[in-house]
């Protein structure tokens, strides 16, 4: 059992809050069957298109709260001690992603343009700002959004564009920004398709959408069950690669690359023997798209 507590990704503590029955994010649906029984909360599948949800769900503004308060400057805590770690994850799913290709695509374009704007970056659920510093000392034109104490963080420390709201209340202008970003986001919303058709409208035609989440058809999942460790309080849905595909096509984009990895994390085999398992199970999935998390690169039609 040590083992499994482990793996557990950070959360906010199950705590009892209203709850409502809302229709399948993805279909419309309202026919749901058990799915992952959890510690004080659990999850359905929607019986029409198979999402993973939690449902009856907290209201939008309960689930605010938890990054705004006390929560929340736990959660600032977390994400500092992590920083180094998360932007080497987050890079190397980007790389995996074809991001450093489109990079250079787009500043080759803006110079053979002529224009003194150079591309435009939006990290959604930025944290502290470690990735956006760095695109930013790249030359992207960055900008985040953080709910959380963290935007403070990087907006006084790392004299970062962060706002505080948010996506769809930001009023960002439409066909704003020629890549937007979101990594371990999608998860916590309570309606993930109506971010999903935000994004489309604030991206530039030809624009790129890099979306990082936990995959529920990965062999962790399969195997940890309710004790995976992205099973947790604060992660509203748990999509597979067929059903994000599906929410992001429904919102009007074109999906264009799918990386998954993860195979076993740190900590889940005891013993000698668990390097080279760990080894062997990360080079297995990543080849059968089995990862424990997934990226999905989408793009915007012109």
């Amino acid at each position: 059992m040590a083992a499994k507590k482990t793996i557990k990704t950070w959360s906010t503590p199950v705590v009892r809050e209203e709850t409502n029955l809302v229709p399948c994010a993805l279909c419309g649906g309202i026919r749901f069957k058990k799915a992952l029984e959890c510690d004080g909360f659990g999850y359905v599948t929607c019986a029409g298109c198979g999402l993973v949800q939690m449902n009856p769900q907290p209201q939008s503004a309960q689930v605010m709260r938890r990054y705004e308060q006390t929560h929340g400057t736990d959660y600032f805590a977390y994400e500092r001690a992590n920083e180094e770690n998360f932007l080497r994850l987050q890079t190397l799913a980007l790389k995996d992603a074809g991001f450093k290709r489109l990079e250079r695509q787009l500043f080759r374009q803006s110079r053979r343009a002529g224009r003194t704007a150079a591309p435009a970056v939006l990290d959604i659920g930025c944290a502290t700002g470690t990735l956006l510093c760095e695109l930013k000392r790249r030359g992207w034109t960055a900008c985040g959004v953080e709910i959380s104490p963290s935007a403070e963080y990087a907006r006084n420390v790392r004299s970062l564009d962060v706002r505080s709201l948010p996506l769809e209340q930001n009023n960002f202008a439409p066909e704003s920004f020629d890549v937007v970003l979101a990594s371990h986001l999608i998860e916590h919303l309570n309606d993930p398709a109506l971010f999903a058709r935000e994004v489309f409208r604030v991206l530039k035609r030809n624009g790129r959408l890099y979306i990082t989440t936990p995959n529920i058809a990965g062999f962790q999942a399969r195997v940890f069950g309710g004790a995976w460790r992205s099973a947790i309080f604060d992660h509203l849905y748990l999509f597979s690669i067929k059903t994000l595909k599906a929410l992001l096509s429904r919102a009007g984009f074109r999906i264009e690359r799918v990386r998954t990895w993860g195979g076993l994390a740190a900590g889940a085999v005891p013993g000698k023997a668990a390097r080279w398992l760990k080894k062997f199970a990360d080079n297995a999935v990543k080849c059968l798209g089995q990862g424990d998390v997934m990226i999905i690169r989408a793009r915007k039609p012109e």
